[in-house]
């Protein structure tokens, strides 16, 4: 094969890639529109990583406010709220007894069961 029907190949490799990846980003996000096809890549990318991000397990125990802050229904102020209680009570025993913390209710554990763990 010749260097420039290699280049040819890889090329439209990577054509390939970036278009199956860029129509599944468009599915989901069919508002936004990128001039740069780099810059949409990059985009699905980090989308990815959050969406990632967000369905890893959490230790209840040891998670940082951060990382409480991605469990579903918990913003900032609940997830200090969990970790001050952990330091005040100790550590979680069951995944249920995160209803014991202000702001965390039966429906928001639900949500979030599949996520939670106390190691």
């Amino acid at each position: 094969m010749k260097i420039a029907q290699m280049k040819s190949c890889k090329l439209k490799r990577w054509a390939v890639g970036l278009a199956l990846a860029l129509s599944s980003y468009a599915h989901v996000h069919a508002h936004q529109c990128y001039a740069d096809p780099k810059q949409a890549y990059q985009a699905l990318i980090a989308k990815q990583s959050a969406q990632k991000a967000m369905s890893e397990r959490v230790n209840i125990n040891t998670a940082t406010a951060g990382e409480l802050a991605t469990l579903n229904g918990v913003g900032a102020k609940t997830a200090q709220a969990i970790v001050d209680y952990r330091e005040g009570f100790g550590r979680f025993e069951r995944v249920d007894d995160l209803t014991k913390v202000k702001g965390i209710g039966v429906k928001t554990l639900e949500k979030n069961r599949h996520r939670l763990t106390v190691h």
